[in-house]
C-alpha cells in the first residue's frame, strides 16, 4: 500500500510540472496515506523523524503550492486554524460546527452531481466555472451524544 501512494504521489508531482524535492514528495505521501485532515504543525510533528529540519515554512509553502494547483484543499474547520486534504478522488467535506471534526464523504455518483451543480451554476451565472468545493455543517455523533441532541429535538 506505502509503495502505491509513494508512486501515486511521485506521478502527480511529475504531472504537475513540479521538480520532485523531498520535502514535496513526503508532504503529498503523508497527506495521501492520512486522511485526518491535519495542520501545518500536525504534519511537520509527523513528519519529524523522517526530516527533522522540516520546517514550518517549508511546509507552508509547499502546501501553498499544492492549493494553487488543485492536488490539495484547504479547510477551514471553525476553529480558526486551517487543515489540508488531499484530493485525490472526489469527495466533500461534513464538518462539525461544535469540535471541528472533518469528514470525508462521498457517494456513487457524486462526480455527475458535481458537474450537474458546475452546468446549472455556470447557466444561471454566465461564470466560467473551473472547479468547487463543497463543506456541510452540522453536528457529529460524537458530540450530538455529548450535547443530547438528536434530530427530533433540533427544530
Amino acid at each position: 500500500m506505502a509503495t502505491d501512494v509513494t508512486d501515486q504521489t511521485l506521478q502527480v508531482l511529475k504531472d504537475h510540472g513540479l521538480r520532485v524535492t523531498p520535502q514535496r514528495h513526503i508532504i503529498l505521501s503523508y497527506l495521501a496515506s492520512h486522511h485526518n485532515h491535519p495542520s501545518v504543525e500536525m504534519i511537520r510533528v509527523a513528519l519529524s523523524r523522517k526530516l527533522p529540519n522540516l520546517g514550518a515554512a517549508t511546509i507552508y509553502n509547499t502546501l501553498n503550492t499544492f492549493v494553487d494547483l488543485g492536488i490539495v484543499v484547504e479547510l477551514q474547520n471553525g476553529d480558526g486554524s486551517t487543515h489540508y486534504d488531499y484530493f485525490g478522488s472526489p469527495h466533500y467535506h461534513a464538518i462539525c460546527t461544535n469540535c471541528g471534526r472533518i469528514t470525508d464523504v462521498t457517494f456513487p455518483d457524486f462526480s455527475k452531481v458535481e458537474r450537474t451543480l458546475e452546468a446549472k451554476t455556470a447557466e444561471l451565472t454566465g461564470y466560467l466555472i473551473s472547479g468547487n468545493h463543497m463543506e456541510v455543517y452540522g453536528l457529529c455523533p460524537d458530540c450530538q451524544k455529548k450535547l443530547r441532541v438528536n434530530k427530533e429535538n433540533i427544530k
